[in-house]
């Protein structure tokens, strides 16, 4: 998922801080998903990828939150989660892991996916001569911390696959 271009208006900047909720939400809803999908002695052999899927929901969800705030200054509406999770459960209610490996490496390109995006965003930002309605440094501010969760996420999910491999 790329942004490719500048960010012109309040208007396109509210669509992209949407974008970013409903990947927010998809990786939480998968998370959660795979999280469900692990059996009971799943879950007791394996604590750290208990752990990382439980971690990867909560910061999920505060970065849906983050930018649910700035959008809330845009003037615009989101997508509630419940929509989006269902819509999850539908795609993937077929796609059980086989093993640890498949929900490790699910969430490594969730946190990929959601870093490069956040990574493209900052960048279209940057790029930008508009003036938005919502203070751009804060903006950016948020954008970075965001971003520099999902690569911590990256560097997470990496550890644990090279630790298995």
């Amino acid at each position: 998922m790329s942004v490719g271009r500048r960010v012109a208006s309040d208007h396109q900047l509210a669509r992209l801080l949407q974008i970013g909720i409903v990947l927010e939400e998809v990786v939480e809803a998968r998370a959660y998903h795979h999280y469900q999908s692990l059996s009971e002695d799943e879950r007791a052999l394996d604590d750290e990828i208990e752990h990382l899927l439980e971690h990867a929901a909560e910061e999920s969800a505060d970065h849906r939150e983050r930018l649910e705030a700035l959008l809330s200054e845009l003037d615009a509406d989101s997508i509630p989660f419940e929509d989006v999770e269902t819509l999850v459960k539908e795609q993937y209610a077929k796609t059980k892991p086989e093993d640890f490996d498949g929900v490790l490496y699910d969430q490594l390109c969730n946190e990929e996916t959601a870093y490069k995006f956040y990574d493209d965003l900052i960048t279209a930002i940057e790029e930008s001569d508009a003036q938005f309605t919502l203070d751009r440094e804060r903006l950016l501010a948020t954008l970075r911390d965001v971003r520099e969760d999902e690569a911590q996420g990256v560097e997470d999910v990496t550890t644990v696959m090279e630790q298995r491999g």
